[in-house]
C-alpha cells in the first residue's frame, strides 16, 4: 500500500484525521517516516488499515497514547486517554501543596496521577484500581514515565468504604465512569472497543461521585479537596452531591467551553 492508498481507505471510512493517522499507522507497523510516493509491501499494515476501518481505536493499534508530557501504554483494558482530562491534572498541580500526597481512584492507565507525579516532582501519590490487568498497566507506566518510586498501585473498590484505611490525602482525584447507563449503547463506534465498567456511572451517571464523596471525604487532609472529571452536563447534579457531602463545589471548564472539572471543599474552608 502507498502512503496515498492508506490515507484515502481511512477517509473513505469517515476517519476524520485520516491524513494524521495514516502517517501514524504507517510509522507504527513499518518503523517508517512515510513517503507521499513510497509503497510499502506489509500485510500488517494491510490489516492495521482494515482494523482502523473497522472502528478499532487508532490507540489501541499503536498501543500508546499520549497526555500532558507523558507516553502511556493501552490497551483494551483501560479507556483511551483523553485531552479533555489534562484539566484535571492542571488543578491538581495548581492545588497540591508542597511534598503532598494525594489518592487517584478508578486510577485506569494511571495517566492521572502518572502525569501530576511528573508535573510535581515534590509529590507522591496512592493509585487504586479494581482490575488487576489494568492495575498492572498503570504499573508499568509509572516505569516508563520514571515516576515509580512516588506511585503506589493498589487494587480496590471504590464502592468499599474501607479502601483508604485511616491514610489522608491532600487530594483525591479521580476520572470516575459518569456516563449515563443509557447512553453507553449511543456511543460512537470506536468508544464501544473501551471497556463499559470505565465508562457506566450507573442509571443518572452519578454512582461512582456519590460512594466516593460518601465514603472518603474523612481521608482528606484539612483544607483537602475532591478533584473530579464530570461530564458536560453533571455540573448542578455534582453541585449537589457536594452540598449534601459538607462540601462547596466550584466548576472548571474545559478548552471547549464544557463543564469538565468540579473541585470540592469542606464548606468551612477558605481555600
Amino acid at each position: 500500500m502507498t502512503y496515498s492508498e492508506v490515507a484515502n481507505r481511512l477517509r473513505v471510512a469517515g476517519i476524520e484525521n485520516y491524513d494524521g493517522e495514516a502517517r501514524m499507522l504507517i510509522e507504527h507497523v513499518c518503523a517508517s517516516s512515510p513517503l507521499t510516493d513510497g509503497e510499502y509491501e506489509s500485510e500488517a499494515l494491510v490489516l492495521a488499515v482494515d482494523k482502523r476501518c473497522s472502528g478499532y481505536p487508532l490507540q489501541y493499534i499503536l498501543g500508546k497514547w499520549w497526555l500532558a508530557r507523558c507516553e502511556f501504554f493501552v490497551d483494551e483494558s483501560c479507556l483511551i486517554p483523553r485531552a479533555d482530562t489534562e484539566c484535571v491534572i492542571e488543578e491538581a498541580v495548581k492545588l497540591l501543596p508542597p511534598g503532598a500526597r494525594f489518592a487517584d481512584l478508578c486510577a485506569g492507565s494511571g495517566c492521572i496521577a502518572i502525569s501530576i507525579l511528573d508535573l510535581r516532582r515534590d509529590t507522591e501519590a496512592d493509585a487504586f484500581e479494581l482490575y488487576p490487568k489494568t492495575l498492572e498497566l498503570a504499573c508499568r507506566n509509572a516505569a516508563h514515565n520514571h515516576v515509580e518510586s512516588r506511585f503506589c498501585g493498589i487494587a480496590g473498590d471504590v464502592n468499599d468504604e474501607c479502601l483508604l484505611g485511616l491514610k489522608k490525602y491532600s487530594a483525591i482525584v479521580s476520572n470516575p465512569p459518569y456516563i449515563r447507563r443509557d447512553v453507553v449503547p449511543t456511543l460512537a463506534k470506536d468508544v464501544h472497543f473501551e471497556p463499559v465498567a470505565a465508562l457506566d456511572g450507573g442509571i443518572d451517571g452519578l454512582d461512582f461521585y456519590r460512594a466516593i464523596v460518601r465514603n472518603f471525604a474523612k481521608n482528606l487532609d484539612e483544607g483537602g479537596a475532591f478533584i473530579f472529571e464530570i461530564g458536560y452536563d453533571q455540573a448542578k447534579d455534582i453541585e449537589k452531591i457536594a452540598l449534601d457531602g459538607g462540601f462547596s463545589c466550584r466548576i472548571k471548564r474545559d478548552l471547549g467551553g464544557n463543564d469538565r472539572v468540579a473541585i470540592l471543599t469542606r464548606r468551612n474552608c477558605n481555600c
